[in-house]
């Protein structure tokens, strides 16, 4: 199906929408009807003691013309088969529970990921979020504290809405709790159902806040059957930070991943680990990950066309009767003396 199969117009569907633009062309039949009677004669208007008197019979000269445009645009209508169409979609299978945990601490604002480390995790966590269908999705934020925003859910605009609205500072206890963030995903996916229960955990640092422990907590996880993604974000060593206020020039700092750490927690739960240093390899990780955690969801798809095309032909055939009508009685052959 071509991209001019259906257009959408005025509520209804079209199967030949290009045969509308004959529409353009009907009121140009009156218009050469009144420039050839004005060629003919010219048509007189008296003034008497009533005031302006028209000219009806020069009027009414022109009444088989409007009801033939009128008969055109309705039957021209007609064959361009206005529909409505109506779509089900039919989805069998299972999906998966996937909880999404952004680290949101200070030092996601550094920017070896363009624009900054969080902003880059969140333009691919979007593309990834869109590119589900069937599974249900969770949202976590987590800096010294760890809080789901968004329990699972298939209502990814709410998932996305939150997952816009992440910024660095949104939690007041600044660190890295990442054993805490996963306790949080053990929680949220510990009573689920499905199939393939994940947890897709991003941060850049090192667990410095939270009670538990991030090897406990994945030991736990995979007791309960949950696998974690772990993902590490950004370059090691002297990366820019903004720019210094006084003299406007690049500010470094240092920074640090664990990766031992971060490594251990996927294996733990057969997972995997993935290190993101730039763009292209922070894209390439959720498109790996999208591949290894494929839902079973089939979707049919449905669709059943109604035609209201019989309303416009049946009232076009009766104006073109009356247009023959009006061309064939007497009070035409009068107007056309």
């Amino acid at each position: 199906m071509n991209l001019f199969s259906y257009a959408t117009l005025a509520g209804y569907e079209w199967q030949h929408p290009r045969l509308l633009l004959l529409l353009a062309l009907v009121p140009l039949l009156p218009l050469l009807r009144w420039l050839l009677a004005r060629r003919r004669r010219q048509v007189l208007v008296a003034f008497g003691p009533g005031g302006l008197r028209p000219d009806w019979r020069a009027l009414l000269r022109f009444l088989p013309d409007i009801v033939l445009s009128l008969s055109l645009a309705l039957l021209i209508v007609a064959v361009a088969r206005p529909q409505r169409a109506d779509e089900h979609l039919t989805q069998t299978g299972q999906g998966i529970d996937i909880m999404l945990a952004l680290d949101v601490s200070g030092s996601m604002e550094i920017e070896d990921l363009k624009p900054t480390r969080l902003a880059a995790a969140k333009r691919l966590a979007r593309s990834f979020v869109q590119s589900r269908v069937g599974d249900r999705l969770g949202l976590i934020a987590f800096a010294g504290q760890a809080y789901s925003l968004v329990p699972l859910t298939t209502d990814y605009d709410l998932l996305l809405d939150n997952l816009s609205s992440l910024r660095p500072g949104l939690i007041a206890d600044d660190g890295t709790a990442i054993g805490t963030a996963i306790g949080v995903a053990i929680n949220r996916l510990r009573e689920s159902k499905a199939k393939s229960r994940v947890c897709l955990l991003l941060s850049d640092g090192e667990n410095t806040a939270g009670s538990l422990d991030p090897l406990l907590a994945a030991q736990l996880a995979h007791a309960y059957g949950i696998r974690l993604y772990t993902i590490g974000l950004g370059q090691d060593g002297f990366v820019p930070y903004g720019r210094d206020s006084l003299s406007g020039k690049p500010r470094y700092v240092q920074t640090r991943l664990d990766e031992t750490t971060m490594r251990q927690l996927a294996q733990a739960t057969a997972g995997r680990f993935f290190r993101a240093t730039d763009n292209a390899a922070l894209s390439n990780v959720f498109t790996a990950i999208d591949r290894l955690e494929k839902s079973d969801i089939q979707t049919q798809r449905y669709r059943s066309v109604q035609d209201y095309y019989r309303p416009y032909l049946s009232f076009g055939l009766l104006l073109w009767l009356l247009w023959l009508s009006l061309k064939a009685t007497f009070l035409n052959n009068v107007l056309e003396d």
